[in-house]
C-alpha cells in the first residue's frame, strides 16, 4: 500500500518559561491528588527491603554502601535524592511518597514535551492523549508511590531522548549520566545515542556518551572496593547475571514482556491503531521515530537479559514511548472513531487497576498491592496489642516489617523469627522447635486459578523457578497443632494469626 506523503512541518516554537512552569505545578498536582488516599501507605517489598534502608543508612551515617540491606549494583542517585529530601524534612513515610510523586509529575511533563516533538503534525491532541494513558496506567500510577529506582529512571530516560531529538547532544549525554548513576540499566541509553551518532558519522558528537559510561565504570569500581565484588555480591552477580540466560527462563521471560507491552491492560487496542498508521502513512517514518524505536527495543532487551526477577516495572521507561505512539496511531482515525478508541483504552487502563488478572502478577502492577499492604499493617497492628513481647515466626517481607518502625507497620520493633517461605516443607520443619507465634500469608503473585487449571505451569514454575507452592491455615493447624486467633482477607489475598494454645 503507497504510504500517505507528509507535510513538511516548520519547528514548533519553544514553550515559553511561564507556560511550562505552570504546566509543571498542574501535572504535579493532578499526580499528587490522584494519590492521596495513599500518602501514608507503609512500604512496600523492596522499598523496605533495599531502596529505604540504603538511603536511611545514607540520611543517617553517611554511608554510600548500605549496611542495613545487601549491596548490590543499583548506583547510590535515588537514595542521595531521598536522603536530601530528608534532611530538608526529616524522614517520614509521607515526604518519602511526595518525593516520589513529584518524579512521577516531572515524568508525566516530560512525557508530554516528548509527544509534542514526536508528533508534530498530526491531527488531534496526541500529546495529551498520551499523557492520559500514562496517568491512569496501573503501573505508572503505583510506581508513582513507590520509593524504587525505575520511576527516576523512566523521567531521565525520557528526558535524555528528548534532548537528544532537539539536537542537544551536550545535555543528552548529562541526562545520561545522571540515568546510569539511577539505574545501571539505563547504559543502554547513551549506548544507543553513540552508536547512532557514529553511523551518521557524528563521531565527535558520539564520544560525548562516553562521559556516562565512565561514571558507571567509576561507580563499579567503587563498589568493588568497598565490598570485593563488581556488582556488590556474588548472589547478586549469580542471580541477575546468570539465571536469565537459562535456555527455559529466558524464553519465557521474553514471552511475559511481550504479552504484558502488546496485550496487558488493554494495550492491544492501541496497537492496532498503531499497525493501520504504521501501514497507511508515514507517521512513524522520521529519524526521531527510529531513534525511539530503537531506544524502546533495545530496553526491553537490555531488561529481559539482564535481571533474575521479571518484573513489569523494569518496562516502566517503555510505556510513555508506547503510549505517544499510540496516541500518533489514532491519528488515522475520523475524529468520532478516535475519541470513543481513546476512551475505551483509558478505560481498560482504569479497570486494570482494580482488577487483577487470573494470572501471575507482581502485586505492584495494580491496587493489589495496597492490598497486601494493609493485610500486613491489621497483623502488625494486632500483633503490637495482643502479644508484644512474643516471638513472630513469619517470611519476608512481613518479617522485616515488624522489626523496624521506619517502614510504617509498627510503633515498637517485634522480636522475629524469619523463615525462608511458606511451603509445606518449610512450615513442617518448624515441628522441631514449634512457633509461638506463625503469621501466613499469601505471598504469590496473584497466581488465580492457572495452576490448577494447568498443573503443567506447576510442575514447570517448581522445577525452573524453585516455587513450590504455599500451604494454607488449616493444614498448620492440622500438622503444627496451632490455633487460629486472627485472620484477615482481601480481594483474593489473605493472611491469618496462628498461635500456641494458651
Amino acid at each position: 500500500m503507497a504510504h500517505a506523503a507528509q507535510p513538511q512541518l516548520p519547528p514548533a516554537a519553544p514553550a515559553r518559561p511561564r507556560d511550562l512552569w505552570l504546566l509543571s505545578l498542574a501535572l504535579i498536582l493532578i499526580v499528587v491528588l490522584t494519590h492521596l488516599p495513599y500518602l501514608e501507605l507503609p512500604l512496600f517489598w523492596d522499598e523496605l527491603g533495599q531502596f529505604v534502608p540504603a538511603a536511611l543508612d545514607l540520611y543517617r551515617e553517611g554511608r554510600w554502601i548500605p549496611h542495613s540491606a545487601h549491596p548490590n549494583v543499583h548506583p547510590p542517585a535515588l537514595m542521595a535524592y531521598l536522603a536530601l529530601v530528608w534532611k530538608i524534612s526529616g524522614y517520614s513515610i509521607i515526604t518519602t511518597r511526595l518525593a516520589m510523586l513529584l518524579v512521577g509529575g516531572l515524568t508525566v511533563l516530560v512525557t508530554f514535551l516528548l509527544a509534542i516533538r514526536l508528533c508534530r503534525g498530526v491531527p488531534g491532541a496526541p500529546a495529551f492523549s498520551a499523557i492520559t494513558l500514562l496517568i491512569v496506567s496501573p503501573l505508572f500510577y503505583t510506581q508513582s508511590l513507590l520509593a524504587q529506582l525505575d520511576l527516576p529512571a523512566t523521567l531521565l530516560t525520557l528526558w535524555a531522548l528528548l534532548e537528544f531529538l532537539e539536537g542537544r547532544i551536550r545535555r543528552a549525554a548529562l541526562v545520561s549520566t545522571a540515568l546510569v548513576l539511577t539505574k545501571e540499566t539505563g547504559v543502554a541509553v547513551p549506548l544507543v545515542f553513540a552508536v547512532w551518532l557514529w553511523r551518521e558519522d557524528r563521531r565527535r558528537q558520539a564520544a560525548w556518551f562516553l562521559l556516562p559510561v565512565a561514571a558507571l565504570i567509576g561507580w563499579l569500581a567503587f563498589l568493588y572496593a568497598r565490598t570485593g565484588y563488581w556488582l556488590g555480591s556474588v548472589d547478586f552477580e549469580r542471580y541477575n547475571l546468570y539465571y536469565p540466560l537459562h535456555p527455559v527462563r529466558f524464553p519465557l521471560a521474553l514471552l511475559r514482556r511481550l504479552f504484558y507491552l502488546f496485550v496487558d491492560n488493554f494495550h492491544f487496542i492501541g496497537w492496532i491503531a498503531i499497525l493501520i498508521a504504521w501501514r497507511r502513512t508515514r507517521v512513524y517514518a522520521d529519524r526521531a521515530w527510529r531513534v525511539t524505536a530503537l531506544l524502546g527495543l533495545v530496553h526491553v532487551v537490555t531488561v529481559t537479559v539482564l535481571g533474575g526477577a521479571v518484573l513489569e516495572r523494569y518496562l516502566l521507561p517503555v510505556l510513555p514511548l508506547l503510549y505517544i505512539a499510540m496516541a500518533a496511531g489514532w491519528s488515522v482515525y475520523s475524529p468520532r472513531r478516535r475519541h470513543w478508541t481513546e476512551a475505551v483504552a483509558v478505560l481498560g487502563l482504569l479497570a486494570s487497576l482494580f482488577w487483577t488478572r487470573p494470572l501471575p502478577a507482581p502485586l505492584e502492577n495494580n491496587l493489589a498491592m495496597v492490598d497486601f499492604i494493609r493485610l500486613q499493617q491489621e497483623a502488625a497492628q494486632y500483633l503490637q496489642q495482643a502479644s508484644p513481647a512474643r516471638v513472630v515466626t513469619t517470611a519476608w517481607p512481613l518479617s522485616e516489617a515488624l522489626r523496624s518502625p521506619d517502614f510504617g507497620y509498627v510503633r515498637q520493633p517485634i522480636p522475629v523469627r524469619e523463615i525462608p517461605d511458606f511451603s509445606p516443607q518449610t512450615l513442617l520443619s518448624l515441628n522441631r522447635r514449634k512457633p509461638e507465634t506463625l503469621v501466613i500469608y499469601r505471598r504469590d503473585w496473584n497466581p488465580g486459578p492457572l495452576y490448577e487449571w494447568f498443573p503443567a505451569l506447576a510442575r514447570l514454575r517448581e522445577r525452573y523457578y524453585g516455587f513450590a507452592g504455599e500451604a494454607w491455615p488449616e493444614f498448620v493447624e492440622q500438622q503444627l497443632g496451632l490455633t487460629q486467633t486472627a485472620r484477615w482477607s482481601r480481594r483474593g489475598q489473605w493472611l491469618a494469626v496462628l498461635q500456641t494454645p494458651q
